[in-house]
C-alpha cells in the first residue's frame, strides 16, 4: 500500500482525499497548519458543471436541495446606473443531473470534510523541510515531526509555503492591484435585479457580483476594486485591519456602488488578491494541486471548479501511472487565466466610447451559440 501525504486541508485536497478514501491500494493523510479548517462561514462561490460532475461522483448530489441554487442566467448591469445590458444563459450547459451551482462554501468544505475519517486530517501541522531521496519523500513539520510517503500532494494554497520547499527559492504570488471586498447582504435589501440570476454589474475600475447561495433568500456579493499597493503597504501585515485604510475603500466605493447595497452588507471582508506569476513543475511523484498549482484573478469564477478539476485529474494520473498531469492542468489553467484577465479588463472599463462598444459586444456575444461554446464550454466540458 502507497502512501500519500496532501499538505492543506482545502477544497482541492479534501476532494483528492476523497477520491483515494475508498482506493485499497492507497493510504492518505492530510497535514494541515492550522488547529481546524478554515470555513469561512457565510461567503458564497460558483461551480461550474465541470465540477459538479466530478463532485456528484462522491454523492455531492444527495446534498440538501435547500442548501444550494441553481441559477439561470447571469444579468449584466452598468453599476451606477443599475441599468441592465443583456443576460447568458448558463443554464444551456446544464443536464439533468448537473447544474451551474452556487452555495456557501463552508456548506462544499462540510461536504468534503465530513466524507472522511476523523483521524485522517492531521492539525497544527506546518511544514518545515521536504526531501526527497529517489522515490522516498521525507516530510519535517514544526516540533521536528517526520514522517515519508511515497506520493506528495501540495494543495495549501496561493501562499505555498511548500512550494518554495520544493524549488529551494522563495516563490510569491504577485499583487493584482485589486482589493477584494466579500459580505452577505439579505433578499429584501436587494431590488431591481433578478433574484434567481447572478448580476454582475460593471463600473469604472471595479465590478461586483451578487447571487443567491442557497433557496433559503440568503445573497453572497463579492466586488473587485482596483487598488494599488506599495510593497510596504503589501508587508503590512495590519494594513486590512486599520480604520483609516478600510474608510479609503469605502470612499472610493461611494461612486461606484449604490447606499442601498453598500449600507446593507454584513459581514464585510476586505483583503488583497494575489495571483500566480509563474507555473513550477515539481519532479517525479511530487505534484501542486488548486491556488498552489496556480491563482487566477477572480473574475472568471473557476477557482473551486478549477481545483476540483485539477484534483481529479491528478488522481486518474497518480493511479493509472501516468505522467502528463502537469502538462494536461497548464493547458487549461492558461485558458482560464487569459479568460480571467480579459474578463476584469472589460469589466473594469472606464471610457464612455469603448463601454457603448462593449456593451454592443456583450449583447451580441452572449446570445452567439459558436462564442460561448468556444468560450465557456471549453472551460466547462472537462
Amino acid at each position: 500500500m502507497k502512501k500519500i501525504a496532501i499538505i492543506g486541508a482545502g477544497i482541492s485536497g479534501l476532494f483528492i482525499a476523497n477520491l483515494f478514501r475508498e482506493n485499497p491500494d492507497y493510504s492518505l493523510t492530510i497535514y494541515e497548519k492550522n488547529s481546524s479548517i478554515n470555513m469561512e462561514e457565510g461567503y458564497g462561490i460558483q461551480l461550474s458543471i465541470n465540477s459538479i460532475k466530478l463532485l456528484n461522483q462522491i454523492g455531492f448530489d444527495a446534498l440538501n436541495k435547500n442548501e444550494i441554487f441553481n441559477p439561470e442566467k447571469i444579468d449584466f448591469y452598468e453599476s451606477i446606473q443599475e441599468k441592465k445590458i443583456c443576460d447568458l444563459n448558463i443554464s444551456e450547459f446544464n443536464s439533468e443531473n448537473c447544474k451551474y451551482t452556487t452555495l456557501k462554501r463552508s456548506k462544499l468544505v462540510e461536504f468534503l470534510k465530513n466524507r472522511l475519517e476523523v483521524n485522517i486530517i492531521k492539525y497544527d501541522h506546518d511544514i518545515e523541510k521536504i526531501e526527497k531521496n529517489n522515490n522516498e519523500i521525507t516530510l519535517t513539520f514544526n516540533q521536528n515531526n517526520k514522517i515519508k510517503c511515497d506520493h506528495l500532494i501540495i494543495s495549501d494554497g496561493v501562499f505555498s509555503k511548500s512550494k518554495s520547499l520544493i524549488s529551494h527559492e522563495q516563490i510569491k504570488p504577485v499583487y493584482n492591484n485589486t482589493i477584494a471586498i466579500r459580505g452577505n447582504i439579505s433578499s429584501s435589501r436587494i431590488n431591481n435585479i433578478n433574484k434567481k440570476n447572478i448580476s454582475l454589474f460593471m463600473g469604472h475600475d471595479f465590478h461586483y457580483v451578487i447571487y443567491p447561495v442557497n433557496n433559503k433568500d440568503e445573497f453572497n456579493f463579492i466586488g473587485i476594486l482596483h487598488y494599488e499597493l506599495s510593497s510596504e503597504k503589501l508587508n503590512n501585515y495590519y494594513l486590512f485591519k486599520e480604520e483609516t485604510f478600510i474608510q479609503s475603500i469605502k470612499d472610493k466605493l461611494q461612486n461606484k456602488i449604490t447606499d442601498t447595497i453598500l449600507d446593507n452588507l454584513t459581514n464585510i471582508k476586505y483583503f488583497p488578491v494575489f495571483v500566480s506569476k509563474n507555473y513550477l513543475k515539481p519532479v517525479g511523484n511530487i505534484f501542486l494541486v488548486g491556488d498552489a498549482f496556480f491563482a487566477f484573478p477572480p473574475s472568471f469564477a473557476q477557482g473551486a471548479s478549477q481545483s476540483i478539476e485539477g484534483g481529479y485529474e491528478l488522481f486518474n494520473n497518480i493511479i493509472n501511472n501516468k505522467d502528463n498531469f502537469y502538462e494536461s492542468r497548464v493547458s487549461k489553467v492558461k485558458m482560464v487565466n487569459y479568460r480571467s484577465k480579459i474578463n476584469q479588463f472589460a469589466f473594469h472599463l472606464s471610457n464612455p466610447l469603448i463601454i457603448f462598444f462593449r456593451n454592443i459586444c456583450l449583447k451580441i456575444l452572449t446570445k452567439n451559440k459558436k462564442f460561448l461554446e468556444n468560450y465557456l464550454g471549453k472551460i466547462y466540458k472537462n
